[in-house]
Parts: structure tokens; sequence; C-alpha cells
């Protein structure tokens, strides 16, 4: 095996970031040009933030931690995230409470910054540094397009009129190809993004070796009709299968079924999806499944997840399939060697890998502050746009939660006989 090796600080191109920057924010705009600025201001769940506090909080970062300077000191109260340094801000259950500025105002706040980011870029005023955080800018405005899909889905999921984001064809049901496993031959391999190849954020940093048992992970993920399967053998009524957590968490939920799900009277299943909501496909890979649920289906399959290790090196032999399609939003059905559609649930904690630095500044607390109580997803889902995902990448959400775009494929320290 070889040694990592320390890498020269990439040089980042100006004119590129430009593009970057006026790519990143069109898509945005794109993507809410479909609502309404009622559709905007409401927090469904205190996890969830208003489309408009999404679009003006990543317009504010560019603003304070790229320009320098805030005009309104306001929006650093209002849009500020979670940067203790920086000062008080909104707590975030309350952030659907900001009906001012309004939609309108904030539309003419992105054009501002977008005007003075964009002139800033041609007049050779930001420096390396700041260079440095635009590009961050745009990969965290990334990170908010997903959310703001996920967010706002919840929101209309509360609606009883089924109300639709986008009208897409129904999909129809394909054949599922028989599961496979890729193997992860035992021995000490490399994980981690190296600095110098392109940008990664600090939580995927250094590239380091790891010792990997040897094992089998699937070369595809776990279907809706493999988790029907689940449900029908009693899945969500047998503790055996569950962690304490999660059984608790499940009896005081009522869960019995992913997020979205509803059994109608004739009995069969349909989900609320940004399109409405529709029979559950069985061939589409199964969403909306906390980490506490796929350990559970897993221990059902006499299967387990895999470790961020394993899922990293056995990804070699995956190409990525979904990924946002403005005019789609939901993952085609299952196919082999392929990653999108759904995020993957690992069983690895999030914690630092060795030798993590973090940020410089302010942008220290971008990730690391975070590594407590979480797990690692990875891969990518239908609402991560394209461009943004790649195969060291670290996702993390707490064990219980669902509403965002989490599924699973499963792992084996051998294959053996499936249930």
């Amino acid at each position: 095996m070889s040694v990592p090796t320390q890498t020269l600080p990439r040089q980042l191109d100006p004119q590129q970031l430009a593009e970057k920057f006026a790519a990143t924010r069109a898509l945005t705009d794109h993507l809410v040009s479909r609502l309404s600025p009622e559709d905007q201001v409401p927090q469904s769940m205190t996890t969830a933030s208003p489309v408009a506090w999404h679009r003006a909080h990543v317009t504010w970062f560019f603003e304070e931690l790229v320009l320098g300077r805030v005009d309104n000191p306001e929006h650093r109260f209002l849009f500020n995230s979670y940067y203790e340094q920086i000062g008080d801000r909104q707590p975030r259950p309350q952030r659907g409470m900001i009906t001012r500025p309004s939609v309108t105002e904030i539309t003419a706040y992105r054009a501002n910054v977008d005007e003075r980011v964009t002139e800033a870029l041609k007049t050779g005023d930001l420096d390396e540094r700041a260079l440095e955080l635009l590009e961050m800018g745009c990969s965290h405005e990334q990170q908010h397009q997903e959310l703001l899909l996920m967010d706002f889905k919840h929101l209309l999921s509360l609606n009883p009129t089924d109300p639709v984001y986008l009208e897409r064809p129904r999909d129809d049901a394909a054949e599922v190809p028989s599961l496979g496993w890729i193997p992860v031959p035992e021995g000490v391999g490399e994980i981690g993004a190296d600095a110098a190849a392109g940008f990664s954020y600090d939580n995927e940093r250094p590239r380091h070796r790891t010792y990997l048992p040897g094992s089998m992970v699937a070369d595809r993920q776990v279907t809706v009709g493999e988790w029907k399967e689940f449900m029908a053998a009693g899945g969500y009524r047998r503790p055996e299968f569950w962690l304490s957590d999660g059984w608790a968490t499940l009896k005081e939920t009522g869960w019995e079924a992913p997020g979205y799900w509803r059994r109608e009277e004739d009995g069969t299943w349909t989900t609320f999806t940004l399109s409405g909501r529709r029979p559950v496909v069985d061939s589409e890979p199964v969403m909306h499944v906390s980490y506490y649920e796929a350990n559970a289906f897993a221990a059902w399959a006499g299967r387990r997840l895999p470790t961020e290790a394993e899922w990293e090196t056995a990804s070699s032999a995956w190409s990525y399939g979904d990924e946002l399609d403005p005019d789609r939003c939901h993952p085609n059905n299952v196919r082999r060697n392929t990653l999108g559609g759904v995020w993957e649930w690992t069983q690895s904690a999030y914690l630092p890998y060795p030798g993590f630095e973090p940020e410089e500044g302010v942008a220290s607390e971008y990730n690391g502050k975070f590594m407590s109580d979480q797990y690692v997803l990875r891969g990518g889902s239908a609402l991560t746009p394209r461009g943004h995902s790649r195969k060291t990448y670290r996702n993390f959400f707490p064990a219980p939660a669902r509403w965002m775009a989490g599924g699973l494929r499963l792992a084996a320290d051998s294959p053996g006989e499936p249930r």
C-alpha cells in the first residue's frame, strides 16, 4: 500500500469561480421559481427551515464570509445559522416568524450580493482566502438547494390537498437486478479526500490509512419492494431487530412504514413526493428511513450496514446516476453499481478522521462542532445538485432523522444466503 503524501494547495481561478458562482445562484433561483411567496415563509418543523430563510442565509454567507462586510446588521442576526463567533441569531425553531424582510426584499438582497461578489471577482479584490471561502460558499449553497427541497417537501406533505411542486410522469416498475456483492479485501486501505484533487470539506480530510477487516458490500440499494417484505414480516413490531433507542423512538412515534407513506383504504401504500401523492414503486430505492429503521432492516435481513471505510472502498466500482434534475426531483429505479437516488446510511458515527484540522476562522464551525450523536451517510440523492456529489463526501444526521432522502445498502462479513 502506498503512503499518503502531502500535496501542494490548489490554485483557484477567479474566472472559473465566477462561472461556478453564477451557475449555483441561478439553480437556486430556478428551483424557487415554481414557488409562490406564501410557499416560502412557513416553517413546518423545528428541524426544517423556510425557503425564504434558505435563500437569505446562503446570501448572507457570501456577504459575511467572502465580502467581509454586511450592509444591514439585522441580516447578521436573522440569517446566521450557527456561527457562534459571529454573534447572536434568530433561534432556529422561530425562523418561520421572519416575515420581514419580505420575499421580494430577499430577492433584491440576493441580487445585490450577486453584483458585489461578481464585481469583486472582476476587480481582483478577493484574496486567496476569500476565493477559498467563495468556493466553499458555492458548495454550501448546493447543500441548501437540497435542504430547501427536502424542507419544502415536508411542508407540502402537511397540506391535506397533497399539492404538487413539479408535475412529472408516473414511474413504471422495472425488474430489480439480483443482489450482488462487491468484495472489500482485508488489509490496509486509504480513504478520505486529497486536498489538492478538488474541493472537499474539512471533515473529508486528511486522506489516511485505515484497516479493513474483509467484507462484502451490496452492489445496489435496498428497494421499496424489499422494504415491504420487512414490513410484512412484522419488522416494525419485532423488538429483536431494533436498537434500544430505536425501539423507544418507534414506540413514541408510532412508525409503521417509511416517512411519507400512507396505507390507503384498499390496503395499498402510497407515498408523498414533490409531484404529489402516488402509489409506491417496488423497484425504486426505499427512502425517508431513519438510521434506526435502516439498522433494523439490516438485522432482519441477516446483514448489517457498511462502515464508511467499507463503503468508500467499495464505491470504486460504482458510478453516479441520479443527481438533481430540476425537471424530475425523484429517484429512478434501482440499478446495479449506481450511486445517487438516496443517501445511504452507514454504521459509522460522525467523528473526525485522524489528523483532522478544521477550517480557519469562522469557517471552523462548519463541520467539526457537529461531531456528536450523528451518523454518516454516503453517496448523494436525487436532490443533490450535479457536481456536488463525490465518493469522499460525508453527510451526517441524527439517528431518528428521516425527512431527508435517506436510504441504505447492505454489507456482510460474507454473502451467505439471503433472507
